[in-house]
């Protein structure tokens, strides 16, 4: 609870290493390939005594920023930093990564730069005089609520159900069907993705096990690494299982793309009732 609220830029740092290297790929495909890159490389934090785990950066109170959305310039880190309400320690480090790596790749490629080179001159002339505005420059759409799907199904059940999807494509009649196809197989990529994550999980939990000596928290650690090794590959199987699968798709969304945290689990006490 005291912790200072920071700006991380390893989501930054991925997502253009990424971007930087990935071609001849159908858009969707290119996302899904973007989000398998930063489950499999953002850093696993597990902290002590916790037993529902997994944070959005790479501890706690770290916050990861979207250049790829809205790419922040330095001034904008100086405001950040030194606002009076909700102010984020920026430090040298993250500003020079910023300045050397992060703006010189996202300049006039940003979805938000994107937007505003299509818009007319009376629109930007209201917008930068207040008359409006418009939080969709710079994250994806939120104000999302996620159903109960995840608490009956695993994702290697999800896969099946978009296997059977890509087979049933009809490429001779239906002109979406290679559009569809794509949108498929992102879908397919993200499952694994999202599995691939939670597994990391249970090897970090693994290891920090080893050198545990306190027998109360190995037993913690013990289920973690059950229980991450199981959900969300699987159903989850009980209420720890549940919360613990639910909080993995959370992150994943976030970690996606900025929603301002605007996913909810919709009613959660209904889902998990039955656990």
């Amino acid at each position: 609870m005291n912790t200072k609220a920071r700006f991380s830029t390893e989501r930054a740092e991925l997502i253009t290493d990424f971007y930087g290297r990935i071609r001849g790929v159908s858009a969707p495909v290119r996302r899904a390939l973007a989000f398998k890159y930063l489950m499999e490389n953002k850093t696993i934090c597990i902290n002590d005594g916790e037993l529902i785990v997994g944070e959005r950066g790479p501890f706690p109170k770290a916050v990861p920023t979207y250049p790829e959305l809205c790419c922040h310039s330095l001034q904008d880190l100086d405001v950040i930093s030194g606002r009076p309400k909700v102010p984020f320690i920026v430090s040298a480090e993250d500003r020079e990564i910023y300045q050397k790596k992060i703006i010189p790749f996202w300049q006039s490629q940003s979805m938000r730069e994107m937007i505003f080179q299509e818009m007319s001159s009376e629109w930007k002339a209201a917008y930068e005089a207040g008359v409006f505005t418009e939080f969709m420059e710079q994250r994806a759409p939120g104000h999302t609520v996620l159903g109960d799907r995840i608490y009956r199904q695993g994702f290697v059940d999800i896969k099946t159900d978009i296997e059977k999807g890509l087979q049933s494509l009809d490429y001779l009649d239906d002109p979406q069907a290679h559009n569809k196809g794509e949108e498929l197989k992102a879908m397919s990529i993200c499952a694994d993705a999202i599995v691939r994550f939670a597994e990391r999980y249970a090897e970090k939990a693994r290891e920090i096990t080893e050198r545990e000596s306190d027998p109360d928290r190995r037993k913690g650690l013990s289920t973690i690494v059950d229980v991450c090794s199981h959900v969300p590959k699987y159903a989850p199987r009980d209420f720890w299982g549940a919360l613990q699968s639910y909080w993995f798709v959370h992150l994943g969304v976030i970690t996606e793309l900025n929603t301002w945290d605007s996913f909810s689990p919709g009613r959660l006490d209904q889902h998990l009732y039955p656990f």
